[in-house]
């Protein structure tokens, strides 16, 4: 056993990035470029000049660059794959990589429906490998933060959890946080304002509130959901929408934004993106990427900062997390966990249903 734990300890891992939909994917080369034990072994996608940026970036040869993913897979034989795709095509995209044997991170959302979902987790199982889901906001400080003072019972049992989350659109930024500013050509040809291919800010968004709230309720799930969108002029999806989550102890909320008036870690909007968590013995305030939180409970109702933890490793970001849940075999943080994400998914497949019929539904699955 020992002398396992120190070839696993000594292995490099070999990672792949297919399908740049989303530009998340450039962070998550990042972060494998950085790990000591990770490299990247070749990216994938159907359109070269996506891939010119990443290629550039980290030093690929033209023999690591691929625009056929079954050629990729087979040529490099990765340990990891990163998907990237558009949120309706998560299902078509792990059903195409699963054959070959490999782990899978999978960029949020989960899938574009819960149906997608289920059949990305029954595609997984014959190869007995990984299928994780990444929550960008998981790494925040504030939120590991707020959920190891849930778990020593600060605040006692939680029962409501209130979150604002978004920015100013998908199209604002792109890998590393670079800004950049959309025109409405943009907008027409990105798969982010497609019905089609699962846009749409409840789509993109609502899975941060659902599934994280999910983590600090303690995987609890609702009873039923009812949600309102905007339907914004010349789009086909939304930019705003509010669902209010029955719980047998309660009422949750989350809102999705595409359009706040700055970028949450620019400049905090008003409101303020994050998590105001309420316990039966207080409440923790968690704005994304602020240095403090903001408690109450019994013994100091008139409320106090806490300052964030500092964020170490394994827990800095999802590819140093998922090695060394491979390697040690160390439970996944919780909304990486499938049981988890796949209780947020029932609440935005819920959500999206209850905007389109304009009432209140029970929890669908």
């Amino acid at each position: 056993m020992q002398a396992n734990s120190l070839f696993l300890m000594s292995k490099k891992w070999r990672i792949a990035g297919i399908n740049f939909d989303h530009f998340h994917m450039g962070d998550l080369l990042r972060q494998t470029h950085d790990h000591p034990d990770a490299e990247i072994v070749a990216i994938c996608d159907e359109q070269p000049e996506r891939m010119v940026d990443a290629a550039r970036n980290f030093s690929l040869t033209p023999a690591q660059v691929f625009t056929d993913h079954s050629a990729c897979l087979e040529q490099t034989k990765p340990d990891i794959v990163i998907l990237c795709p558009a949120a309706s095509k998560h299902g078509e995209w792990v059903e195409k990589v699963a054959p070959f044997g490999t782990h899978i991170i999978m960029e949020k959302p989960f899938a574009g429906s819960l149906a997608e979902a289920d059949s990305m987790v029954a595609a997984m199982r014959p190869h007995g490998k990984l299928l994780t889901v990444n929550w960008p906001l998981v790494w925040d400080a504030g939120q590991q933060t707020a959920h190891r003072l849930i778990q020593e019972g600060l605040i006692g049992e939680v029962r409501e959890f209130h979150h604002h989350g978004g920015n100013r659109g998908p199209l604002y930024h792109g890998a590393d946080k670079i800004e950049k500013e959309p025109s409405a050509a943009d907008k027409a040809a990105s798969w982010f304002y497609s019905a089609a291919q699962g846009g749409g800010s409840l789509l993109d968004y609502m899975g941060y509130g659902t599934t994280l709230g999910t983590w600090h309720l303690g995987g609890k799930s609702p009873l039923e959901v009812t949600c309102v969108w905007d339907e914004p002029a010349g789009l086909e999806v939304d930019e705003h929408a509010v669902a209010v989550i029955r719980y047998s102890f309660g009422l949750s909320k989350t809102e999705t934004r595409w359009g706040t008036f700055t970028d949450p870690w620019t400049h905090q909007p008003q409101p303020k993106c994050g998590f105001v968590l309420k316990g039966t013995d207080g409440t923790i305030s968690c704005y994304d990427y602020e240095k403090t939180l903001r408690v109450q409970t019994r013994a100091r109702p008139e409320g106090y900062e806490v300052p964030v933890d500092e964020v170490k490793a394994p827990n800095r970001n999802p590819v140093e997390h998922v090695i060394h849940h491979l390697e040690t075999g160390a439970p996944l943080i919780g909304p990486l966990r499938l049981d988890i994400s796949r209780i947020g998914q029932q609440i935005v497949d819920t959500a999206f249903q209850s905007a389109k019929e304009k009432r209140t539904l029970p929890l669908v699955g």
